[in-house]
């Protein structure tokens, strides 16, 4: 969805056109969930990584509560300068270990753990933050068929220790799992077997309910297999802005 120059260069055109984003992305969740025979809608995270901490205070007042990066830099950057809105921030890219411990300081959720040495790094770094709560921590599954071990996800052999693992670490909450859809394999196809992966997580760990799937391509097939939460950022956004 291209973005025009007016919307770029005007403050009011630029609320106008993610308002109107918003709505329709709202409006594609709704008909999604009524599609699948659902009497609940997932929860749509709103992805800003490379837009401006405007776009996110905008996104706010329109009713955004969950917002999405993938850059430790520049999602500490921005929850730090709107600490004054009611916002969970969801770290939804790789992360290095090495990053562990400026990403407790601000993340509500992260959704891409796909290795143990990443839990012990969240965990060790949840303790020393000294944080009342808990953050909730999703197990990366690698979707793709025949996918090797260490390849960004784990694979579905792994995630029943990977998932102990969180569910025994301090500081951590073992909150479910969230893929990716394969490029080049029909999503329903692969979404069937991350509902699959969590039917099996859940019989363990009941607790474990979050379902992180979908994103502006294929939010329809996600909703289909069950998706708790949409990670949904250029249909919302436009392309991509110079973060200031």
């Amino acid at each position: 969805m291209a973005e025009g120059v007016g919307e770029q260069a005007r403050p009011d055109g630029r609320r106008e056109f993610l308002a109107a984003n918003l709505e329709r992305v709202r409006e594609r969740i709704r008909r999604a969930a009524a599609s699948a025979g659902r009497a609940d809608e997932p929860e749509l995270i709103v992805v800003t990584k490379f837009h401006p901490a405007s776009d996110v205070r905008i996104l706010a007042g329109l009713g955004v509560r969950s917002v999405g990066e993938n850059r430790d830099q520049e999602a500490s950057e921005k929850a730090a300068e709107l600490a004054d809105l009611p916002l969970a921030w969801h770290f939804i890219g790789q992360l290095q270990t090495n990053k562990a411990k400026s990403v407790a300081r601000y993340a509500a959720a992260v959704h891409s753990v796909d290795r143990a040495g990443l839990v012990s790094a969240l965990s060790k770094a949840m303790v020393q933050a000294e944080r009342e709560d808990s953050l909730d921590c999703l197990v990366q599954v690698n979707l793709a068929l025949g996918a090797a071990p260490g390849r960004g996800g784990a694979v579905p052999e792994e995630v029943p220790a990977l998932a102990d693992a969180i569910a025994q670490a301090p500081g951590l909450r073992l909150a479910g799992l969230m893929a990716v859809a394969p490029l080049g394999e029909d999503p329903a196809a692969a979404f069937a077997r991350l509902a699959q992966a969590a039917g099996t997580l859940r019989q363990a760990h009941p607790g474990a309910s979050m379902l992180s799937a979908g994103m502006s391509q294929d939010l329809e097939e996600a909703v289909a297999a069950g998706a708790t939460h949409l990670r949904i950022g250029t249909d919302v956004l436009g392309r991509r802005r110079t973060v200031r």
